[in-house]
């Protein structure tokens, strides 16, 4: 196995090099370096000599199916991440990317949804529904648990005194994620109990706006936006994890936290409430009044021993070795040469 990156970045490639897998950096030289990134996946692909390529994401598929078109000899999988996307929130070209990927579909031998919402959501796109096939996301239970040491040293860094309760969302500052309903919630629940404090986990091209947003509602003091951290030690250090979304396919930070025993306020989008099941609270996207009223619920609830019954869940349904032997599954019968479809 070959892992091939657009840029060889992210906390990911040093497990890869831990575990001895081969990487390819594929060097992207910025957002319009079209023709020399397919023509060096072109030569990659023709040294490697892959069985299958199984490419991630939109501009990953769209590049996978242009080696293909271009002459390229493997079989091809695509993976299916998120569902019921604003396109409206981005610029011209993720628009565009959307509409060559829906017209690229029928080139790939199987489509690979991590969520019901999200194959559901190719499928109204004009997506070959005979060739999607769901592998929901599995999580990683041994890195992701309750660990006391991690929220210590956690907290300590993020200057969290005990008394305080930490309401964190752990995503991307992105439209999607919605950062803004969690902020307007903030400011609801900061009248009414000083105890809170609330916490944005990661970065993205919404950070300056969002922080001008927590400074025009008078919560500055009272929200933290704290960069990229690891993702255990981070919610580790929440009491109450949120996911404001306004679309999300497999939304893995939710599965997290429950796997680390955090009660969890989400968003009635995606797979989400699936994953909750009842052991969350879901509230209508873009309803700062529904999720303030929810989060302060589990506030009034929080346990000491926190919430083994949801981690249970992740365990029981949504395990790592699981999520695997599907995916792999599937991959194989492509190989093989067999129908995507199975049962």
């Amino acid at each position: 196995m070959h892992v091939g990156v657009f840029y060889l970045r992210g906390a990911l490639i040093k497990e890869l090099e831990r575990a001895g897998v081969p990487i390819v950096d594929l060097a992207k030289r910025g957002r319009w370096d079209f023709a020399g990134f397919l023509l060096r996946l072109k030569r990659a692909l023709a040294d490697i000599r892959p069985d299958v390529v199984y490419s991630y994401l939109g501009g990953a598929n769209i590049f996978a199916a242009a080696a293909r078109l271009a002459g390229a000899d493997f079989k091809l999988a695509w993976s299916v991440r998120a569902s019921d996307m604003d396109l409206t929130r981005y610029d011209w070209t993720h628009r565009l990317a959307s509409r060559v990927e829906r017209l690229l579909s029928g080139l790939p031998d199987i489509i690979i949804a991590n969520s019901v919402a999200g194959r559901d959501y190719a499928i109204r796109n004009g997506f070959p529904g005979a060739r999607i096939e769901l592998a929901p996301n599995g999580i990683d239970t041994d890195r992701f648990s309750a660990d006391p040491a991690l929220r210590a040293t956690q907290r300590q860094a993020w200057q969290l005194a005990p008394q305080q309760i930490a309401v964190g969302i752990l995503a991307r500052l992105d439209p999607m994620k919605d950062h803004a309903t969690f902020l307007l919630a903030a400011k609801m629940m900061a009248e009414v109990s000083p105890n809170l404090h609330f916490l944005c986990v990661g970065e993205g091209p919404e950070r300056e706006k969002l922080v001008a947003l927590a400074e025009k509602l008078g919560i500055a003091h009272r929200v933290s936006f704290t960069g990229e951290a690891d993702s255990a030690s981070a919610l580790n250090a929440f009491d109450i994890a949120c996911s404001t979304s306004i679309t999300e396919g497999f939304p893995n930070a939710i599965a997290e936290a429950m796997a680390c025993g955090k009660p969890c306020v989400v968003t009635d989008v995606g797979d989400s409430a699936l994953i909750v099941g009842d052991h969350g609270l879901i509230v209508s996207p873009r309803d700062p009044d529904a999720l303030a009223r929810a989060v302060l619920r589990q506030v009034e609830s929080l346990p000491a021993s926190g919430h083994s019954a949801a981690r249970q869940r992740i365990v029981d349904h949504f395990s790592l070795d699981a999520s695997i032997e599907r995916t792999l599954l599937l991959l194989r019968q492509i190989q093989d040469g067999q129908s995507a479809q199975i049962a």
